[in-house]
């Protein structure tokens, strides 16, 4: 195991403890990997439009998310179910180059399809990234700056939630799509090239195990089935792709219940255990947050807000968890619990908020609605990065240490579930409440209404699960 567990932590009370000396390369090549996956998760969003206009493939369009989305709960996975012996600072190598030959192959790709192939090799090299940021912290970090680490790489998508779209914009504006992805080929390189030396080398303190495939093809799939359902143009086929991904999902979570061989950590799958509450909480704040994808439209056409301002006040979602992290990343013992409740809550009610303030007809963007509606965005962000380090930490001390990968990899995938299954949620609900049919001011209404109070009921959930944590430090 490397010296850097035993790093001077007289200062650990300071999330820029990360960035001290003997901590600095680390920290740099960890949340680069997360960079990574934030920026170019928002960079080909905004260059889509672009590619298509070049080289066609409008009826493949939403696959070059549904992939790179896929791929990568896919890439988190490899790092917790990968052969025994390979370090992890071999996979991060091998990641960074994976990622690396995923531009290469949109660059140069002369039609969507090579596209698409792209997009998924890219999404598993990030994907493992991602996932190599939470299997590290216990090897680079020493316990107390576990949750000052989970606060940076939360940071980091609240940056990249501005800085994707900005910089997909610029090259977009100049045709300049295929220098988008190289540009972050020769970064990839620089990261596998310095792994070797700025990451530790550290023991696979794994158990003995095979790998379980059964529950990675389920949950694949049903990625793959909510994918689909928010892609589609029928409400009735959102509503069964939708079920069958639940039930696809229940279906591992039984086999993870019976069967020898796991995906999740030990309990993960039993919601008597504490860590199954603590993924559940964060598979539900995910879930509500997603909501959030149709707050754009929805000030665009009922609050007569331009399109790049209602991209920016958007972005104050992710402003608000990336301070809200921050502020609360010094908190330990029953002050991290009260931080974890109170996010819960915050969320819930800032959500459950947008019906009076974005779902009413406001065509002059008269501030007594805007206002509160823009207040309600950044307290739903607040709150998530209020507790969500917290939630990180407790679960990775919680898990045995054999299973910490598994554990740490989970994370990252519970994560894109959540984000997943939100966003198909969302779409089913906007479109059964009339955002296409009837459309116009009284759809957008209507959906509103609908889309914030039922996407605020799983906050309840999670709400719940909070109430029931241990003020016992983390």
């Amino acid at each position: 195991m490397s010296s850097i567990e035993h790093a001077d932590t007289s200062q650990s009370d300071s999330i820029f403890t990360l960035f001290s000396p003997r901590l600095l390369p680390a920290t740099l090549m960890l949340g680069g990997g997360v960079t990574l996956y934030a920026v170019e998760s928002y960079i080909t969003a905004t260059l889509a439009p672009s590619i298509v206009r070049d080289i066609g493939g409008l009826e493949l369009f939403s696959w070059m998310t549904t992939l790179f989305v896929t791929a990568g709960v896919l890439g988190s996975i490899t790092v917790a179910t990968r052969p025994r012996g390979i370090g992890l600072r071999a996979v991060y190598v091998a990641a960074a180059l994976i990622f690396g030959a995923g531009n290469l192959i949109c660059a140069a790709a002369p039609n969507m399809h090579v596209v698409l192939a792209g997009r998924a090799v890219q999404g598993y090299g990030v994907g493992m990234l991602a996932g190599l940021a939470y299997a590290f912290i216990r090897f680079v970090y020493p316990e107390p700056l576990w949750r000052k680490a989970s606060t940076l790489y939360a940071a980091i998508w609240g940056v990249a939630t501005v800085l994707g779209p900005t910089l997909g914009g610029l090259f977009a504006a100049g045709h300049a799509w295929r220098e988008a992805f190289v540009i972050l080929v020769p970064v990839a390189g620089l990261m596998a090239l310095s792994a070797r030396w700025l990451l530790p080398k550290v023991r696979d303190d794994r158990a003995e195990g095979k790998t379980p495939l059964v529950q990675i093809a389920l949950l694949l799939t049903a990625v793959l089935l909510t994918s689909f359902a928010g892609t589609s143009d029928h409400g009735s086929s959102k509503i069964l792709l939708v079920g069958l991904a639940m039930a696809l999902v229940a279906a591992m979570l039984f086999i993870e219940r019976r069967g020898r061989t796991t995906l999740l950590p030990e309990g993960a799958a039993v919601l008597t255990n504490p860590i199954s509450r603590l993924y559940l909480m964060m598979f539900t704040m995910m879930l509500v947050l997603t909501s959030d994808i149709y707050i754009p439209y929805f000030l665009q056409n009922l609050h007569g807000v331009a399109p790049l301002a209602s991209g920016y006040l958007v972005a104050l979602v992710a402003l608000g968890w990336t301070i809200g992290a921050f502020f609360s990343a010094s908190f330990t013992g029953r002050q991290a619990v009260i931080a974890i409740m109170t996010g819960c809550v915050l969320e819930t009610v800032s959500t459950a908020s947008l019906i009076p303030f974005v779902a009413r007809s406001n065509p002059a963007g008269d501030l007594v609605w805007l206002a509160p509606s823009v207040a309600s965005m950044f307290l739903m962000g607040f709150g998530v990065g209020l507790g969500w380090g917290h939630l990180i930490a407790r679960i990775i001390s919680l898990a045995e240490h054999s299973e910490r990968d598994k554990a740490s990899a989970a994370i990252s995938m519970i994560q894109s579930l959540g984000g997943a299954f939100g966003a198909s949620f969302a779409g089913v609900i906007v479109n059964s409440a009339g955002l296409a049919d009837p459309g116009g001011i009284a759809g957008s209404l209507s959906a509103a209404t609908w889309l914030y109070g039922l996407m605020a009921l799983p906050g309840l959930v999670a709400i719940t699960m909070s109430f029931t944590l241990k003020s016992a430090s983390t």
